[in-house]
């Protein structure tokens, strides 16, 4: 184990070749503390020491009660992940302290098991937390898009009847020429209703019914009907946890969301070689601070959809969950927007990663058990 006050030092059995571990650690962004049996505080490395605005030598030795208020979500996270032995992850943890100021923090708590008691506490801004903060932007623009659907299907859709009504009578007497205009203008009166009908799914604020759905059946569902339709030059690879427990949701909803994901992924790697990955996954400890309370949503079934696509633009990713974002020439920006929208009003997160031959769209969701949670 390291020493206390021996922050930097490096251990005697570390030969191996390349870098200094320690210098790995302090190169890390991440605040990375290890904690003993009683918690007091046997390593940090650089981010730490920024985090907690103290020195490796004054921060060793300290317990983590004499840098955090004994109400911290934090040390609950620890004992958890002492006692039950298995690594445990938190989003959305506050920690606002004198030294900190006030931060929303990634909690990753990782039991060394060749010495017992001994955790690995590391803590991500940079990180899950902005992931998160993207997600509840999303939310706010989703929001947004609410408002303005309420607002277009009361102000727009009743003139548009009336201006479509006329070009009909208008069409009747008109020639040729003129019934070609007419025709056009009825032509973008439908497209513009055809619009703000899918707008107005966002002002739906009705609850959702969920009950036990059974994630297998929903992806094998949505890839049916990718084989048969837009997806039939995609290869498809499934790499599915048959222990999975059914999720807390609506299969209607759920079939919607990983339909768009599919389909987006099918339209990102369309050509020779295209392959989408279907898989699924149960983590442990994966839980998310809900705004507003104290409680804690336990989100442990992750769904991933993988294409082999060129990635999406860098300029994009930032806003890509927001209403009218596209990278399609003749797409409208509401697909994911949508998405988001679905997924949050189930209590989950959904995040993106993407590099050129790999972008990877991932939904975590609560299962059965958590019902009364979320």
């Amino acid at each position: 184990m390291f020493k206390t006050g021996m922050a930097r030092r490096r251990p005697a059995a570390a030969t191996a070749i390349g870098p200094d571990p320690f210098l790995v650690l302090n190169a890390l962004a991440s605040a990375v503390l290890v904690l003993d049996s009683g918690n007091v505080i046997e390593y940090v490395n650089g981010a730490a020491e920024q985090l907690f605005a103290a020195g490796a030598h004054f921060l060793c030795g300290h317990a983590l009660d004499d840098l955090l208020p004994p109400d911290s979500p934090l040390f609950s996270l620890v004992a958890q992940a002492r006692d039950e032995g298995i690594v445990m992850s938190e989003y959305g943890v506050t920690v606002d302290t004198p030294r900190t100021g006030h931060r929303t923090l990634t909690a990753q708590v990782s039991p060394i098991i060749e010495t017992p008691g001994s955790v690995v506490l590391s803590l991500h801004e940079q990180t899950m937390a902005l992931k998160i903060g993207a997600q509840m932007t999303s939310r706010n623009a989703a929001r947004s898009v609410t408002a303005m659907a309420a607002m277009l299907a009361h102000e727009v859709k009743n003139p548009l009847s009336g201006i479509r009504g006329a070009a009909q009578l208008l069409e009747a007497g008109a020639n040729e020429e003129d019934r070609q205009l007419t025709r056009l203008v009825i032509d973008e009166v439908d497209r513009i209703v055809a619009l703000v009908d899918r707008m107005e799914v966002f002002s739906d604020e009705r609850p959702v019914e969920r009950g036990p759905v059974n994630i297998h059946r929903v992806l094998e569902h949505v890839r049916r009907i990718a084989e048969n339709g837009f997806g039939r030059s995609v290869r498809f690879i499934e790499a599915y946890d048959p222990s999975l427990p059914p999720v807390f949701g609506n299969r209607d909803q759920l079939i919607q969301v990983f339909l768009n994901l599919v389909k987006n992924a099918a339209e990102a790697a369309a050509g020779e070689g295209a392959e989408i990955t279907l898989s699924t996954a149960y983590q442990h400890g994966v839980r998310l601070a809900i705004a507003g309370n104290d409680s804690r949503r336990h989100l442990p079934l992750a769904v991933t959809i993988q294409d082999n696509g060129p990635g999406i633009p860098e300029d994009i990713r930032p806003n890509m969950f927001d209403a009218f974002v596209t990278t399609k020439p003749s797409g409208s920006g509401l697909g994911l927007a949508l998405v988001a929208k679905i997924i949050g009003d189930h209590g989950g997160i959904i995040e993106c990663d993407s590099v050129p031959r790999r972008t990877v769209f991932r939904v975590m969701l609560p299962v059965v058990q958590d019902k009364e949670e979320g």
